[in-house]
């Protein structure tokens, strides 16, 4: 076991002798170039990153944040604590800050004006009205700064690892930051818990009182299957865009960040997504229940517990170059301790391809492994202890 890894975390190597029978495409279409500064493109279904430029960049997101101020209230929707048929009342501080006076993107909501929960979505969603974000800020959490906390609260709560949230807008501010990757694993969340709520990131306009908002979202109006999601600019954080779509049943998010023009993001989110529908073609890697490996269970009856998947493993893979090999290694947590029960969840299981293509699995224990007794936990504790001496 390398010091790296030492106790903690045990990873166990598998040989996947998987040569994939896909065609080959056109050696031009090997590798892929974009101008913008941090790009994802991620497979909807399987959360598989086949394309990343600065992936883990920490960076301003502007606008595109908006998205974690939507799945906070999605989330409050859906659990009955807000309906949205409620009224939130347009404060001076929303107002002044973030509606007309402002000079930046309002959905034009009167001062003191009361705006449906449904209408201050679409707001954001459409217009990316900051106005409309500060007033569901203040709505729910009585200001913005309490609110910006729920925003954390709930990023990692869905894994989001890195970001850091300041306010509900992504208007500039000092640790109000993002990455692509978890921009990208932010709209795959909103996709997949929000089914009900997703169709207003396609909604190409929204009708507010005297006023016709456009979609801000390029993508939407290009015959590529786009049906989503967000918009971002400010001086710092320059043009960005969070962006979905689907062909023949397949769906991609792409996320691109740092360019320096408005066109630019929708030509180079456009390039990616269409490179990603042609370039890319899912291949099956193992069957439902399909044991994969084997986990060390310290002090159990036995001293290892097989792992399998939940469900088909598909893997989205590259067709250039034809017939790559995958490689694939069980992460988990060690020492693992008894009892473990058939169905826990104990593993995952990482498989990456020849060009980086990645994606990750959770792995269950497929039988019970109970307490194995005095003399199996003194033998295994001594193990331990030498183990822990080596990663020294």
């Amino acid at each position: 076991m390398s010091k790296t890894c030492s106790i903690w975390f045990a990873v166990v190597a598998i040989v996947v002798s998987l040569l994939a029978p896909l065609s080959s495409v056109k050696a031009a279409e090997s590798a892929f170039a974009t101008k913008a500064p941090r790009a994802v493109l991620m497979d909807a279904e399987t959360g598989a990153i086949l394309f990343q430029q600065n992936a883990d960049e920490l960076a301003p997101p502007a606008s595109m944040s908006k998205l974690m101020t939507l799945a906070v209230l999605f989330r409050a929707i859906k659990e009955g604590r807000i309906n949205k048929t409620d009224e939130f009342i347009m404060s001076v501080n929303a107002w002044r800050n973030g509606g007309a006076p402002s000079g930046t993107s309002a959905m034009m909501v009167p001062v003191n004006t009361k705006a449906t929960v449904d209408e201050l979505i679409q707001g954001i969603a459409v217009q990316s009205g900051n106005d409309a974000a500060m007033c569901v800020a203040e709505g729910m959490a009585g200001t913005e700064a309490a609110f910006a906390r729920m925003m954390n609260d709930e990023a990692r709560r869905i894994g989001l690892v890195k970001s850091t949230f300041a306010n509900a807008t992504g208007l500039e501010a000092p640790n109000h930051l993002m990455t692509a990757r978890e921009l990208a694993l932010l709209a795959r969340y909103l996709i997949t818990e929000y089914p009900d709520f997703y169709p207003v990131f396609g909604q190409k306009e929204f009708l507010y009182r005297k006023h016709k908002f456009i979609n801000r979202n390029p993508l939407l109006f290009l015959n590529i299957g786009a049906d989503g999601l967000k918009t971002g600019h400010t001086a710092i954080a320059r043009y960005g865009l969070v962006g979905s779509a689907v062909q023949e049943g397949k769906r991609l998010i792409v996320v691109v960040s740092g360019l320096e023009k408005a066109d630019q993001r929708k030509d180079e989110a456009a390039k990616l997504l269409e490179w990603g529908f042609r370039s890319f073609s899912a291949v099956k890697v193992f069957d439902d229940g399909e044991i994969v490996g084997k986990a060390r269970v310290w002090g159990g009856k036995t001293w290892y517990v097989p792992l399998a998947p939940k469900g088909d493993v598909m893997f989205t893979m590259p067709k250039y170059p034809a017939a790559q090999k995958l490689s694939a290694e069980i992460v988990y947590k060690a020492p693992l301790k008894p009892p473990v029960k058939k169905g826990d969840q104990v593993a995952i299981l990482k498989i990456t391809s020849t060009s980086s293509a990645s994606t990750e699995v959770p792995l269950y224990a497929t039988e019970d492994v109970v307490n194995g007794g005095i003399v199996r936990q003194g033998v295994d504790s001594l193990v331990l202890m030498a183990l822990r001496r080596l990663a020294l």
